[in-house]
């Protein structure tokens, strides 16, 4: 019941604790989407919830709804305009080297009929993309590390984490290995300034997947 996982509500916005496994949009394969889900989340409005920003499917945690055409607009010029901010984690299959920086790599859409479409770096090409990170925690040869991007490209922090820093997240289908646990990339807090009003703030409670490899919270 994704009524049950509303971390933030007011009456311009609605931070949602999506689900690993959940489309925001709905998909070729016919599965169940963010949208078969609307209805249920008016909490008294007659109009549904609007998804301003995207998370991919396997990825859990904050995703911002607003509730109202000005909101809308407003949150997603906060986005556009690198205001919000946006904390993620992730378990690495490797360990990458140092503890911290910033990974300025420009990403471009690329595809083949053999293997369809994914993103890469491309510094000629790219738009710009850039995502700072830390070393959180290192565990038999896997790494929890936090990622902070300022900007918002497709697969941003995949495409990073590989390219940038030489290890996928775990159980990645795109760029690594699928998991049986599912894709170990979630986004943790979020952060959207409204000028005068309190801004929205949400924090998603930490994923038992990544407990189930050994990173607990803390």
């Amino acid at each position: 019941m994704l009524q049950e996982r509303i971390l933030f509500l007011d009456g311009e916005a609605m931070v949602l604790d999506k689900p690993a496994g959940l489309p925001i949009d709905p998909p070729r394969d016919g599965a169940i989407s963010l949208d078969n889900h609307l209805a249920s989340l008016t909490f008294g409005f007659h109009r549904w919830p609007v998804a301003v920003h995207r998370l991919d499917r396997d990825t859990s945690g904050c995703l911002l709804l607003s509730r109202n055409p000005k909101a809308h607009a407003r949150f997603q010029q906060a986005f556009e305009g690198g205001t919000v901010e946006k904390r993620y984690v992730a378990i690495l299959d490797g360990v990458p080297a140092g503890e911290e920086g910033t990974i300025d790599l420009p990403l471009v859409k690329v595809s083949s009929v053999e293997a369809g479409w994914r993103m890469t770096g491309d510094a000629r090409k790219g738009k710009s993309a850039r995502t700072h990170w830390k070393l959180l925690r290192v565990l038999e040869g896997r790494a929890l590390v936090e990622f902070r991007p300022e900007t918002g490209r497709t697969h941003q922090i995949r495409v990073h984490a590989l390219e940038g820093l030489g290890a996928a997240v775990a159980g990645d289908p795109f760029y690594g290995q699928a998991h049986a646990g599912g894709m170990m990339l979630h986004a943790q807090s979020l952060l959207v300034p409204r000028g005068t009003k309190e801004p929205v703030s949400a924090q998603a409670p930490w994923p038992d997947r990544f407990t189930a490899l050994g990173f607990a919270e803390g």
